[in-house]
C-alpha cells in the first residue's frame, strides 16, 4: 500500500484554536480512496470536530476494522493513537482499550460490511455494555473493496449498478442501537457538514455509547439511479428532526437560532447540546418515539438525519463494572496484583 504523505508547510495565517493548533495538525496521510468518496468527506467532519473541540491528538485513539471505511483513520489525526484490527472485530479491541485506559478519547471508525455482516455481534454488545465510545459507520450499503455486492444495510428493492435487485431485509443499525440501549443515536449525511460536524463534537463530549451513522454514498458503485444510498436519493429524500449546536464550558455563547422549539440537553461534564427542532412533534429523549419516528418514515423511503435519541443522564461500562479510574499502565503492581487473600475473597464472592 502506498502512503501519500501530506506537505509540512501551511500558511503562517491559518486560524488557530485555543491549543495553538491549526486544523493542518489534525489531518495525516493523504487520502486514496476514490475521488469524491462520502468517506473522505467524514474524515474532512472529524477533523474540523476535533479542532473545534481544542482536543490534544495524542488523547485521541482510533480503531477500526477491514473495508474503505477502516481505511479512513489513516487520513486523520495522525498524531494520535492508532489501531487496525481484524474484520469486524473493532468493538471488542476498543472495548479492551477503554477498560485498561480510560483517560483517552475513543474514537471507533468503522463500515457497514464490517459492522452490519461479519461485525454485527460485536456491535450489538458495545451498544448494549455502554462502552465509552464515538462509534461511527460509513454506511454505502455496498462491499466497494471487493466491486460492489450489496452489504446488509443495503435496502429491500434496491438496485445494484449491474441492474441486480436488492431482495434481503435491511439491517438498520440505528433501530439496533436505539433497541439495544446506546445512550446517543444519530444519523447523518457525508454531503452535509452542518449537520455531521456538530454530532461529532456533541458524540466525542458524551459519556457512553454514542453511535452515528452516516450515509456516505460509494461512487464506484453505488451513487446510480436505483441505489437508495446514492447522493442524489439521500439529498431527495432526507428529513431532518433537528439542527444542533454544543457548548463547550461555562463561557457565555449567544446563537442566533430561526424559528422553532429549542430543547437543552445538559452533559455530564458540563457541555450542554441545544437541539432546533425541525418536527415540533419530535422528543430526542424518548427511545419508543425514536424508535416509532424511525420505522414509519423509512416506510416512506425517507432517510431521517439528526440527534434521533440522547439519554440525558447516562453511564458507560466502567459504571457499571465499578473499575478503578486510574488507567491500568498508571498503577503499581501491589494495586494490579492484590495477592491471595484478595483472590480467595473473590472467588467466595462467586460460589
Amino acid at each position: 500500500m502506498t502512503y501519500l504523505t501530506k506537505p509540512k508547510f501551511h500558511h503562517p495565517s491559518l486560524p488557530t484554536n485555543k491549543l495553538g493548533f491549526t486544523r493542518r495538525d489534525y489531518e495525516a496521510s493523504t487520502s486514496t480512496l476514490c475521488a469524491g468518496c462520502g468517506h473522505d468527506s467524514i474524515s474532512a467532519a472529524i477533523i474540523e470536530a476535533c479542532f473545534e473541540l481544542a482536543i490534544e491528538p495524542h488523547r485521541v485513539a482510533k480503531i477500526s476494522g477491514i473495508g474503505c471505511s477502516s481505511k479512513t483513520p489513516d487520513y486523520f489525526l495522525g498524531q494520535s493513537h492508532g489501531f487496525n484490527s481484524v474484520h469486524g472485530r473493532m468493538p471488542s479491541v476498543l472495548t479492551g482499550a477503554n477498560l485498561a485506559n480510560r483517560d483517552l478519547i475513543y474514537l471507533g471508525v468503522s463500515g457497514d460490511g464490517d459492522s452490519a455482516s461479519i461485525g454485527f455481534g460485536q456491535f450489538g454488545h458495545a451498544m448494549r455494555r455502554g462502552v465509552n465510545m464515538t462509534y461511527i459507520v460509513e454506511n454505502n450499503g455496498v462491499y466497494g473493496l471487493t466491486k460492489g455486492q450489496f452489504s446488509a444495510t443495503a435496502d429491500r428493492g434496491s438496485k445494484s449498478k449491474k441492474g441486480v435487485l436488492n431482495s434481503d431485509s435491511s439491517i438498520d443499525l440505528v433501530a439496533i442501537a436505539l433497541q439495544l440501549g446506546a445512550t446517543f443515536v444519530a444519523r447523518s449525511f457525508s454531503g452535509d457538514k452542518t449537520q455531521l460536524v456538530p454530532l461529532i463534537k456533541a458524540a466525542i463530549q458524551h459519556r457512553g455509547a454514542a453511535f452515528i451513522d452516516v450515509i456516505s454514498p460509494c461512487i464506484a458503485f453505488n451513487n446510480h439511479a436505483g441505489s437508495t444510498k446514492s447522493f442524489d436519493y439521500v439529498r431527495e429524500h432526507n428529513e431532518a428532526v433537528n439542527a444542533l449546536d454544543i457548548m463547550i464550558g461555562r463561557a457565555a455563547i449567544t446563537v442566533d437560532y430561526e424559528p422553532g422549539n429549542v430543547v437543552t440537553v445538559q452533559q455530564h461534564d458540563g457541555s450542554s447540546i441545544n437541539l432546533r427542532k425541525l418536527n415540533n412533534d419530535y422528543d430526542p429523549t424518548d427511545r419508543l418515539a425514536a424508535q416509532n419516528f424511525l420505522q414509519r418514515h423509512a416506510a416512506k423511503g425517507e432517510v431521517v438525519t439528526g440527534l434521533l435519541y440522547i439519554e440525558p443522564d447516562p453511564d458507560d461500562l466502567h459504571a457499571s463494572f465499578g473499575t478503578v479510574e486510574t488507567p491500568l499502565n498508571q498503577l503499581n503492581a501491589k494495586e494490579l496484583c492484590p495477592g491471595q487473600s484478595a483472590l480467595e475473597k473473590l472467588n467466595a464472592s462467586l460460589r
